[in-house]
């Protein structure tokens, strides 16, 4: 019997954010689907129990159950696409894109919603997306691809995303993107000492990490391949990397602009140097100052050339209190990757999932690793609302 109340499911459900968003806006959950063990053991502890464990590539069970839904939601695996990755066209992660689409057909939704990261409509990889909206229309159903910043939705993150959605509903909408103002860390972590999940992890003092850290300022990083006040290089923390003379700075810096000008690879935003380069460059002292480089550490041989030891764009990113910050992701409570604020160390799981949009009743279940891995997975409960109220506009009258 149906009393009015909207219906939805959702594939690679992970911990249940998507969901989340959805519950909150009055939408009945028929069932949620997802392979990882921790996941779901997290949405069966803190959402309900229409969590199932489940290799959607066999399908998924039960099917019939889902015939009728009004929405079927889904936050397919992202790291085939992400720039934060390889962006391998071909990694098997990406074709579960299109059998998002091909599940969906069978069970025949009102609407489909697909959240997946920015990437997944650049270059090769967007076609994908491009064969998702294909098999939809071929089903009848209309389509639109929409970009999100989730940090437009008041959220105290920078993520872009991009929304999916296929609909058969007889109606059509403006989609207009979200416009709230950015908020910031020092309001979303506020009293989160008080809360559980929250077992912060402080450097050891005196330790390696302890003396970088301590040297980097909110809104800085440690990187060698950028310049700028908000880079610290290695060469800065002479504590840690040895010390260098100001010639040996005059040659480290010259190297860093050069090699994203002598360009050899198509791919790639750097590449070593060149001998010929480096000794036009600096003169007759180049081949003294370099191989004392070399001896220290900072400077290594490459491809007949010459090239910076640690050309990471940025570790050791420290967050600052009054903006928003950047995408949190499975890496968040190593401190070697993200920095709290103010404190030495990394961020807490409750920080993680605070900042995530997660309310402070969900109580993350399994060791501290898997914890963050379900977070930085997860889908911001509040674009998951986002989406539900454009799903509410295409239902209209029809639901």
């Amino acid at each position: 019997m149906n009393d009015g109340t909207k219906t939805f499911a959702s594939l690679f459900s992970g911990c249940g954010g998507f969901d989340l968003g959805f519950a909150a806006r009055g939408f009945r959950s028929k069932g949620a689907f997802d392979c990882d063990p921790e996941a779901v053991l997290n949405f069966a502890a803190n959402i309900d129990n229409h969590a199932n464990q489940a290799d959607l590539t066999e399908g998924i069970p039960n099917e019939r159950a889902l015939f009728g839904i009004d929405a079927l939601i889904a936050g397919p695996p992202c790291q085939g696409f992400s720039t934060a990755g390889k962006r391998l066209v071909n990694d098997e992660r990406n074709h579960l894109l299109t059998l998002t689409g091909t599940l969906a057909r069978r069970v025949s939704p009102k609407i489909l919603v697909v959240e997946n990261v920015s990437g997944a409509l650049s270059g090769e990889h967007a076609r994908y997306m491009e064969s998702l909206h294909g098999m939809m229309r071929l089903a009848g159903y209309r389509t639109h691809t929409m970009r999100c910043q989730v940090a437009d939705l008041g959220m105290a993150q920078l993520r872009r995303r991009v929304l999916f959605f296929a609909w058969r509903t007889g109606r059509d909408i403006r989609f207009t993107a979200p416009n709230a103002p950015h908020g910031e860390l020092r309001t979303v972590l506020a009293g989160v000492d008080r809360q559980s999940n929250h077992h912060p992890h402080r450097l050891i003092r005196n330790s390696r990490d302890w003396h970088i850290a301590r040297r980097i300022k909110p809104g800085q990083k440690l990187s060698n391949v950028r310049g700028g006040q908000n880079a610290i290089a290695t060469w800065d923390i002479p504590e840690v990397f040895g010390k260098i003379t100001e010639h040996e700075r005059t040659v480290l810096e010259m190297l860093r602009r050069l090699r994203r000008q002598e360009r050899q690879r198509d791919h790639g935003d750097a590449d070593p140097v060149s001998l010929a380069r480096l000794e036009a460059a600096l003169g007759a002292r180049f081949h003294r100052l370099v191989e004392g480089l070399i001896a220290k550490g900072y400077l290594r041989r490459v491809d007949g050339g010459i090239d910076l030891v640690g050309t990471f764009n940025g570790k050791f990113r420290r967050l600052a209190w009054d903006k928003p910050s950047c995408t949190v992701d499975t890496r968040f409570g190593a401190p070697r990757y993200f920095l709290h604020p103010s404190q030495q160390r990394g961020f807490t799981v409750r920080e993680a999932a605070r900042i995530q949009g997660f309310p402070d009743h969900y109580v993350f279940q399994g060791n501290e690793q898997a914890q963050y891995r379900v977070i930085g997975n997860a889908v911001p409960p509040p674009l998951g609302s986002f989406a539900a109220d454009i799903v509410e506009q295409l239902l209209g009258s029809a639901s």
